[in-house]
């Protein structure tokens, strides 16, 4: 049988690919690996989004790695300091040596009898094909090339100048500008003040209100327990404190909605002193129903009460060469407007993935353990959480799929896969409780997910942390094969 040329395909060189390689490192060092990056550049969503005011909407002591350490005084860090920590950790690890720069990969097929991987990739020098045992995805969930169009009635007739923040031009000069930004998003959130030091006014546009919460972007537990810790301890448990009381406000707003949308709402009130007004900051859904937007040290409050930037709430009837008409007669004069209207979610970076030559029909599938796939052998992917840092969903990821890989070299197989119950039917759940946009927009692409786990795509950090804990790799799900019984399997299934 023919060997592979890698062991792991690791697609991505963002937070989930070097995760996966670090894992890799540590976990299974006899393994060999390679990373396939599209962009020039490491860093995934932090090469990519260029925007002002880019910055975590988590703190980073659980946004960062848990194997390593987050150093810097902010812990709500802007993206040039996300992309320095992950050039470190590439570098003083080595992983660099192993990352393929420039690689788009378009198919991937999995031949049963090889047991391999047969990946399709287009660099440079053209199109070619390389083989691997396990193909790892870690290449986001959005698309980078076609955001959400939101089909803005009469963008065209605009005469300024339109942006939308995942293609942000480096020559863009707002000094002096009338800015609209469309959209009440994170990004958004994040756009708004940052022009606002600069522009002549920037206005946030919205159809509704968002929840947003104030907190400062210094973390005054890690700067107490870095006193008298080593690095490391105080990191860790920082970290813990912070996943912890981040799972209790999200349970605690699902449990109390009312309470917290009065505590949230008090506390925009005294952010905002006069400037608050009910129907620009008080949504109509209930908190974390959508993702709750962080304001670090208030900057958009701020700006709101120093009359630098302002809210508008209302649908738009038309965009005119100087600016947008709201349907209840308002206009807001622009020089610049800012399309912050949402991603385009996708799974798997929108590879054409097949199995023995028949594609992967992904809604027709079941999510294992959050990263795997009912009959898909050798394979995985990370989606992180929703409602939490997504890197805590690729660090947990990528040790389980090293537990798994450590599996198969104990039983001397070459395969792995999920498979699912023959005793029982599966009983199909919303793989998300979330009411955002994007998020609607995707569901007829994803996976199915079932009630409860190991068949459940779960938002849960904590239980899924007991769950890893106490469910053995070996969990009688997985099934742990050779190639012929691969392609008996295979066969049997597509009969």
């Amino acid at each position: 049988m023919t060997g592979p040329d890698h062991d792991i395909l690791i697609v991505g060189a963002g937070i989930s690919g070097i995760s996966m390689a670090a894992h890799l490192q540590m976990m299974c060092p006899g393994r060999s690996y390679c990373i396939v990056e599209r962009r020039e550049q490491l860093g995934g969503t932090w090469d990519l989004f260029r925007y002002p005011g880019i910055r975590s909407d988590s703190d980073m002591h659980s946004f960062g790695f848990s194997f390593e350490p987050w150093r810097d005084e902010k812990s709500i860090a802007p993206g040039e300091d996300i992309l320095a920590y992950l050039n470190r950790v590439v570098s003083s690890r080595g992983i660099d040596r192993h990352i393929r720069f420039g690689c788009r990969v378009a198919s991937a097929d999995w031949r049963g009898k090889e047991a391999l991987w047969h990946v399709t990739l287009e660099d440079e020098q053209g199109w070619r094909t390389v083989t691997a045992r396990f193909l790892y995805l870690g290449s986001g969930y959005y698309d980078y090339e076609n955001p959400h169009d939101a089909q803005l009635p009469g963008l065209s007739d605009f005469a300024g100048t339109v942006v939308h923040p995942q293609f942000w031009p480096e020559d863009l000069d707002w000094s002096g500008k009338r800015v609209v930004v469309v959209g009440s998003g994170a990004t958004a959130v994040t756009i708004v003040p940052a022009m606002a030091e600069s522009a002549a006014h920037v206005t946030m546009l919205q159809r509704t209100p968002t929840w947003m919460a104030a907190r400062p972007s210094k973390d005054k537990w890690a700067r107490r327990l870095r006193r008298i810790l080593p690095e490391k301890w105080a990191y860790a448990i920082t970290r813990r404190i912070n996943t912890r009381l981040h799972s209790f406000v999200f349970k605690r707003a699902r449990a109390k909605p009312e309470k917290v949308g009065a505590f949230l709402t008090a506390a925009m009130q005294e952010q905002l002193g006069d400037k608050y007004e009910e129907r620009h900051f008080k949504p109509p859904y209930n908190p974390w129903e959508q993702r709750l937007c962080l304001v670090p040290d208030g900057d958009l409050f701020a700006a709101i009460r120093e009359g630098k930037a302002s809210v508008a709430t209302g649908h738009i009837e038309r965009i005119e060469a100087d600016g947008i008409v709201l349907k209840d007669g308002t206009t807001i004069p622009a020089d610049i407007i800012v399309t912050a209207t949402g991603l385009r979610m996708t799974l798997g970076g929108k590879i054409d993935v097949s199995v023995d030559g028949e594609k992967v029909d992904w809604p027709q599938r079941w999510f294992y353990r959050n990263c795997m796939f009912s009959d898909v052998p050798n394979f995985a992917v990370v989606f992180g959480y929703l409602n939490a840092a997504w890197t805590l969903r690729a660090d947990m990821t990528a040790k389980h799929v090293c537990r798994v890989l450590a599996e198969m070299k104990q039983r001397d197989k070459l395969v792995v896969v999920p498979r699912p119950p023959g005793d029982r039917e599966l009983v199909e759940g919303p793989p998300f409780a979330f009411s955002s946009g994007y998020i609607q927009r995707a569901l007829p692409l994803m996976p199915k997910s079932e009630v409860k786990l190991p068949w459940k795509l779960n938002m849960d950090y904590l239980e899924d942390v007991e769950d890893m804990r106490v469910r053995p790799v070996n969990d009688g799900v997985l099934s742990f094969e050779d190639p012929v019984e691969c392609a008996v399997a295979a066969a049997s299934e597509l009969a």
